[in-house]
C-alpha cells in the first residue's frame, strides 16, 4: 500500500441495510463479520488490499461502523453505506473521485497479484470487471457450483472486482442502479440494456463485444472484461456451502492463511 495509490472501496454493508441470513445464523449483524480460518472475513481482504502497493488508500463501506471497532487496522477508514451496491460506489465516486478500485467484503480469496493482474490488464478503459472464465473456474475449483453469464463467445462468472478509472464510468455505475433496482425481474433488465440486446442474448447470440458496445451507446463509456488468471477468484461466500469451500481451500493452500 503506497501512500499516494489509488483508492479501494470494500463494499460490507448489508443490500437496504437488511441482515444477511448468513450472519443472523452465526449470530452476528454482517456477513462481513464471519470467522474463516479464525479471522473475520472481511480481514482477509483489508490484508490483501494493504499488500498491493498500488493501493494508497481503503474505505470500508458499511451501514454500521461501531461493528468494525477492533477489527479494521490502522489507517483503513469508512463511509456509510447507501441503499444498495451501486448507490454506495455512486457515493464513493462523489467523494473521492477517479480511479477508483471497488470489492466486496465476501471476497475472502482475494490475493495481492490477483488484484494487481487486474489493475495492469484494465488498460485505458473507463471501466473494468474482473471475471473467470468457465473453464478456469472448473480447473481450479472443481465440483463448485458458481452462476454463470453465458454469452456466445464466453462462459464467465464474477470476481467482485471492478475498477471505476475515469469519471465517465459513473454513469455506468448509474445504470447499474437501474437494472439493480429490476434484479428480480430479467426481462425488464433486458428491455433496460434494448430489446436487441435481449433478443440476442435468448437466441443465444449476444457475444462480449456486442454488450460492451451496448453500455458504451448508454453511458459513453468504454468497458472491458479483465479475465482473471485463476478460477478461484470467482469464489465469494453468497450461501453456506461457499464458507465451506473458501475454508477448504484456506487450510489446502498456506498462502490464502
Amino acid at each position: 500500500m503506497s501512500e499516494s495509490g489509488l483508492t479501494a472501496i470494500v463494499l460490507a454493508g448489508s443490500r437496504a441495510g437488511a441482515a444477511d441470513p448468513m450472519a443472523v445464523t452465526a449470530g452476528l449483524s454482517h456477513k462481513a463479520l464471519l470467522p474463516i480460518a479464525g479471522t473475520p472475513m472481511i480481514s482477509h481482504v483489508l490484508d490483501t488490499l494493504r499488500a498491493v502497493p498500488s493501493v494508497g488508500r481503503i474505505i470500508v463501506c458499511i451501514e454500521n461502523q461501531n461493528v468494525l471497532k477492533g477489527i479494521l487496522p490502522d489507517g483503513v477508514e469508512t463511509m456509510s453505506a447507501a441503499q444498495g451496491p451501486s448507490a454506495s460506489v455512486l457515493a464513493a465516486i462523489r467523494d473521492c473521485g477517479t480511479p477508483l478500485l471497488v470489492t466486496t467484503a465476501d471476497n475472502p480469496l482475494l490475493r495481492p497479484e490477483w488484484v494487481q493482474f487486474f489493475l495492469d490488464d484494465a488498460g485505458t478503459a473507463d471501466i473494468a470487471v474482473g471475471v473467470a472464465s468457465e473453464a478456469s473456474v472448473t480447473r481450479d475449483v472443481p465440483g463448485t457450483s458458481r452462476t454463470f453469464i453465458r454469452l456466445s463467445d464466453a462462459a464467465f462468472s464474477g470476481c467482485n472486482l471492478f475498477l471505476f478509472r475515469t469519471p465517465a464510468s459513473a454513469r455506468v455505475a448509474m445504470l447499474w442502479q437501474k437494472l439493480e433496482k429490476e434484479r428480480k425481474h430479467p426481462v425488464r433488465m433486458g428491455w433496460l440494456l434494448g430489446p436487441s440486446i435481449l433478443l440476442r442474448f435468448l437466441l443465444k447470440r449476444l457475444a462480449t463485444k456486442n454488450l460492451l458496445a451496448r453500455i458504451r451507446k448508454l453511458t459513453g463509456a468504454q468497458g472491458k472484461f479483465v479475465f482473471m488468471p485463476d478460477g478461484r477468484a470467482a469464489v465469494d461466500v453468497d450461501k453456506p456451502a461457499d464458507l465451506v469451500l473458501v475454508s477448504r481451500l484456506m487450510e489446502a493452500t498456506p498462502d490464502f492463511r
